[in-house]
């Protein structure tokens, strides 16, 4: 049951970066998904564990087997989410949860508003994709654990989803809707309603078919407006290889396609202010976050990471 202090925990996290006039134009991440990352591509079925190291947080994501009305058990499995789809749909889930103040999100109408709303087709093929990945969400869950030290760490493990309809009807001439509650894990939605970070959907929409270049925008859009305003931070290649490189051997070609997704993201969140040491990294400098809270500034990483994993 909802209590009066997740109400107003939730409406602050929501009405201290949205007014009335902006609410269809900011959609939220977790601050922890905003440096951690679902595949790039589809891994295969065979793949149920993913594994992702950023300083010193561990994410993981696993696909669960799911029950299969056909077969009456447990025998069935929908893959790990991915690509920019996987991570679209999870933004606008968040938003909704901060909008309605509830771990249990009420939706009303189709998936097509919100597909339109970004600019994208909202034909069969593509709701079909979308509603995969967001079955996908639902039947997996993640880790995340800090290390403090060699010999100490904290964990949680978790559902982002936990309940909702995974066998959609095949019925090509029915109008796609979602006919039923998207249910939160309270441990999610607790952790978002602290945690949220909020997103341009503008600027999501115009990177929407490039999960790269989502993730080095949520990356840039949590993590600039916390540097020191007298103390840039400096990135290597390597390390941004490791963050973003999935599925490229070569640090060469991963330079080259890391270079042009970067204009891709500064051809949009124009505020951020980030400049090239000529193949040895990047300095960042602190910058205006793309949606400027209008009350209180987003904590630290190290304070989230911490607070999830007590």
């Amino acid at each position: 049951m909802k209590s009066e202090h997740t109400d107003k925990i939730a409406k602050l996290a929501y009405d201290n970066y949205v007014s009335p006039v902006e609410q269809n134009q900011i959609l939220f991440n977790h601050a922890v998904l905003c440096q951690v990352y679902f595949p790039y591509r589809d891994p295969g079925d065979e793949v149920k564990d993913w594994v992702r190291q950023q300083g010193k947080a561990y994410f993981a994501i696993r696909s669960t087997e799911i029950f299969n009305p056909k077969t009456e058990a447990f025998d069935h499995r929908l893959g790990l989410p991915f690509g920019p789809k996987a991570r679209l749909i999870l933004t606008y889930i968040n938003t909704l949860a901060l909008q309605q103040k509830s771990a249990t999100i009420e939706v009303e109408g189709s998936i097509t508003s919100f597909v339109k709303s970004l600019g994208l087709s909202h034909n069969g093929h593509q709701i079909s994709a979308i509603k995969n990945q967001l079955a996908r969400l639902a039947a997996s869950t993640i880790s995340i654990a800090f290390a403090q030290s060699e010999n100490r760490s904290y964990q949680v493990d978790s559902k982002i989803i936990k309940g909702f309809d995974l066998w959609f009807p095949k019925e090509p001439n029915q109008r796609v809707m979602w006919d039923s509650n998207i249910i939160l894990s309270d441990d999610y939605f607790n952790s978002l309603m602290n945690h949220a970070v909020p997103l341009d959907k503008r600027h999501l929409g115009a990177l929407a078919n490039n999960a790269m270049a989502l993730d080095v925008y949520t990356w840039l859009a949590q993590r600039l407006h916390r540097i020191e305003v007298s103390r840039p931070e400096f990135v290597h290649w390597q390390g941004l290889k490791d963050q973003f490189g999935e599925g490229y051997s070569r640090i060469d070609k991963f330079k080259h396609v890391f270079r042009h997704t970067l204009k891709l993201v500064l051809s949009q969140y124009t505020t951020a202010k980030i400049e090239e040491d000529l193949n040895k990294g990047f300095y960042l400098y602190n910058s205006q976050p793309p949606v400027p809270p209008k009350l209180i500034s987003i904590p630290k990483a190290g304070e989230i990471i911490k607070s999830i994993t007590k």
